[in-house]
C-alpha cells in the first residue's frame, strides 16, 4: 500500500501545526510542516547574503540554480522533522521574527514553492504522514487521503497566539494581533499564487468553541471513516 497522506490546512494561528503534530502521533506516522522548509530557505538567504541589507526582495530573482543549489535535508526525529541546510540545523533560529518575516516574502515566490513542494511529496512518498501548511490539500496533495481545513475567530486566534508567545492578553492586545491576523488572512486568501482555501472535500472545523483534545478527536473520527488506522491496528 502506498504512503497514506493527511492533509492539515488553515488561516495563520489556527492549531495546524501543534493538532497535525497529535493526529501523527495517534496514528503513528511523521508529522510534516512544510512551513520549516520554507523557513530553512529564508534562515539560508539571510546567512549566505542572498539579500540585499533590509531588502524583501526574492534572493531567487536570479537563476532559479541559487535555490536548486541548496542542500536542503528533512530528518525524522521523535517530535517530527527537522531540516537542515548543508548539513547545518538551524534550530531555533529558524523561529526568529526577521527570519518568519523573510519566509513570508519567498514562500509567495514560484521557485521556492517548487522547491518545497518537491521535497515535501518526495518525503511523503517514503513514510505516512500527517502533514500541515496553507495549500496543502489543493496543491500539494490534492488526492490526500485526508484533508482538514482548521479555523477559528479572528480574536480566539490571536488570544492562542499571544499564550504561545506569552504576550498580555489586555483586550488591546489581544485586538491588535487579531487585526494583524486578518491583514494575513486577506493576503493569503489574495495572493496569485497558491491561495489559502479549502479544498472542496476538505472537512472543515470551526475550532473556535473547540479544546485541541476535541478537534484531534473529531480527526481521528474522519480518519477511521477513511479506513486510515493507527499502526499496528
Amino acid at each position: 500500500m502506498s504512503p497514506r497522506v493527511v492533509a492539515i490546512d488553515g488561516p495563520a494561528a489556527s492549531g495546524k501545526s501543534t493538532t497535525a503534530r497529535r493526529v501523527a502521533d495517534a496514528l503513528g506516522f511523521e508529522h510534516l510542516n512544510s512551513g520549516l522548509l520554507y523557513r530553512a530557505i529564508a534562515w539560508a538567504a539571510r546567512e549566505r547574503g542572498w539579500l540585499p541589507e533590509g531588502s524583501e526582495e526574492s534572493p531567487l530573482d536570479a537563476p532559479e540554480s541559487t535555490l536548486g543549489d541548496l542542500d536542503l535535508e528533512l530528518v525524522p526525529g521523535p517530535e517530527g522533522y527537522d531540516v537542515r541546510v548543508g548539513g547545518r540545523a538551524p534550530g531555533a533560529a529558524l523561529r526568529e521574527p526577521d527570519v518568519t518575516r523573510l519566509a513570508s516574502v519567498l514562500s509567495a515566490r514560484a521557485p521556492v514553492r517548487r522547491r518545497v513542494n518537491e521535497l515535501v511529496r518526495a518525503e511523503a512518498g517514503r513514510r505516512d504522514v500527517v502533514c500541515d501548511g496553507r495549500d496543502i490539500g489543493t496543491v500539494v496533495f490534492p488526492n490526500a487521503d485526508l484533508k482538514v481545513f482548521l479555523d477559528a475567530d479572528p480574536e480566539e486566534r490571536a488570544r492562542r497566539r499571544l499564550l504561545e508567545r506569552g504576550g498580555a492578553l489586555t483586550a488591546t492586545e489581544v485586538a491588535e494581533e487579531a487585526s494583524r491576523l486578518r491583514e494575513r488572512d486577506e493576503a493569503d486568501a489574495s495572493r496569485e499564487l497558491s491561495p489559502l482555501r479549502a479544498a472542496e472535500d476538505a472537512v472543515r472545523l470551526d475550532t473556535t468553541h473547540l479544546s485541541p483534545e476535541a478537534v484531534v478527536e473529531r480527526i481521528l473520527q474522519e480518519a477511521a471513516h477513511r479506513g486510515i488506522e493507527p499502526h499496528g491496528v
